[in-house]
């Protein structure tokens, strides 16, 4: 019997010792703290290629409207304006409107419209009028120094500011406001914006006022206006919005094209 108790007292001490030997769940590690305070706004972000940039977005289609429209100036560059004038005059002899007056305001009235039938554009109304008005200042300046620097004919020989055409770029300025505040809903609000500017472009052509250079710089102007207003807007005023409704509509009266900005307060 003393035997018997001593095996098993041996025993249990055999397997006690065993359970000793195999490793037990670890503590959880001490958390690293040294990295503590560490901003991390400040970590390194990965840059993306130049040609992602909205940078160059924004400016490569402009830019290349406005290189052809330059390099085709009188008889220059592939199929120039003087060959343009002479296909269009051949086809078109006689022909002479003034919608293209009236045509260049035409996407303002559609951007009011659509606003006014409840569609949300990309900013709030305050806000689109904001890069609007920075939006024509640039057209308006870089328009009025192109011209008088370049000093082009006419092609109907009238003045010597041909270039670049301010009817193409106005209306092609209001069509790339539209587009942006839209194409999240549906391109097709850009699409019928692109299309009147379009026409405008040609009617210019028509009517003999303007070459193909100018209408084909002028468009690359417009657009280029826009992307540098939305690009450089960066004071988001419409966290607040004004009391009262307020919009921008075209103006049309004859002889004379604008805008008009109303504002009802409450």
């Amino acid at each position: 019997m003393r035997n018997f108790s001593s095996l098993l007292l041996a025993l249990w001490l055999t397997i006690g010792a065993a359970q000793a030997q195999i490793p037990q769940n670890p503590a959880p590690a001490a958390p690293d703290t040294t990295k503590k305070y560490v901003d991390p706004v400040n970590e390194p972000v990965a840059k993306q290629p130049w040609y992602k940039s909205k940078l160059f977005k924004a400016t490569i289609v402009p830019a290349l409207l406005i290189g052809y429209g330059a390099s085709t100036i009188n008889g220059n560059g592939i199929y120039s304006s003087y060959d343009a004038r002479r296909d269009i005059r051949r086809a078109f002899p006689n022909f002479h409107t003034k919608v293209d007056d009236y045509l260049i305001f035409a996407p303002y009235a559609e951007l009011a419209l659509v606003q006014i039938a409840g569609v949300e554009g990309r900013n709030d109304r305050l806000n689109t009028l904001l890069v609007i008005l920075k939006s024509e200042a640039i057209f308006g300046l870089t328009t009025f120094a192109v011209k008088n620097t370049t000093k082009v004919l006419r092609p109907d020989g009238s003045t010597r500011n041909s270039f670049p055409s301010g009817h193409t770029a106005q209306a092609f300025l209001a069509a790339s406001i539209v587009h942006t505040e839209f194409r999240d809903k549906s391109q097709w609000y850009g699409i019928g914006a692109y299309t009147i500017a379009t026409g405008v472009g040609a009617l210019r052509m028509l009517n003999n006022r303007h070459w193909q250079s100018d209408v084909v710089a002028g468009a690359g102007v417009g657009i280029l206006s826009a992307h540098i207003g939305y690009l450089t807007h960066r004071n988001r005023w419409g966290r607040k919005p004004l009391p009262g409704k307020y919009g921008v509509m075209p103006l049309l009266y004859p002889g004379a094209t604008g805008l008009t900005v109303v504002w009802r307060p409450q």
